[in-house]
């Protein structure tokens, strides 16, 4: 097997630190070595579309979303698990560039809705196919077999306890989850 610049760091640590265990840098450095590169590759892909990864995530989501393509803002946040004010940011931007349009809410006089422009169906129509070809180049090393093996080993490590403490979707349902059983135990109090 071939040897990569995250084995000579841990040879390296490994000889001025014995006494340290730094085996989980194997796995952790490499998946951070990954993110780096995928990121500079898709930046590449969607700056053909004028787009960031960021914006193609709004418009991909407002078009998983299903026709009407539109979505409260709210859920949006909740799709990208982003703040309301990055969310706002990235939806001025691809409003700005007419591939997503608000809308008065019909359900509800005080809130907008965003949707998809024809102009922003025909963009993230056109950036899909290229992010899914780059994505294919990216994972071309591995067979089938080994992509679900590797999808299956991250989502372990994804949703084991370390992670999911730190997850932000996580901790907003559980802020809600602990926000409910609180009001429910100050009812109980009350009896």
């Amino acid at each position: 097997m071939t040897e990569d610049s995250i084995d000579r760091i841990v040879h390296e640590w490994n000889r001025e630190r014995p006494d340290l265990d730094v085996s989980p840098t194997h796995v952790l450095q490499r998946i951070t070595r990954l993110y780096l590169l995928q990121s500079a590759s898709f930046a590449e892909v969607f700056g053909r579309y004028g787009l960031s990864f960021g914006e193609y995530e709004v418009l991909a989501a407002l078009t998983r979303s299903g026709p009407p393509h539109r979505m409260k803002p709210s859920e949006l946040v909740g799709a990208l698990v982003l703040s309301s004010g990055a969310m706002t940011n990235r939806i001025d931007r691809v409003e700005e560039a007419g591939l997503v349009e608000r809308l008065p809410d019909p359900d509800d006089r005080r809130a907008t809705l965003v949707a998809l422009t024809d102009k922003g169906r025909h963009v993230v129509d056109e950036a899909v196919i290229a992010h899914l070809a780059n994505e294919e180049r990216l994972l071309g090393g591995l067979t089938t077999g080994e992509r679900r093996q590797l999808a299956g080993l991250l989502r372990k490590l994804l949703t084991s306890e370390p992670f999911m403490m730190l997850d932000p979707a996580r901790s907003a349902a559980d802020n809600g989850r602990v926000a409910g059983q609180a009001t429910r135990a100050r009812r109980m109090r009350r009896r």
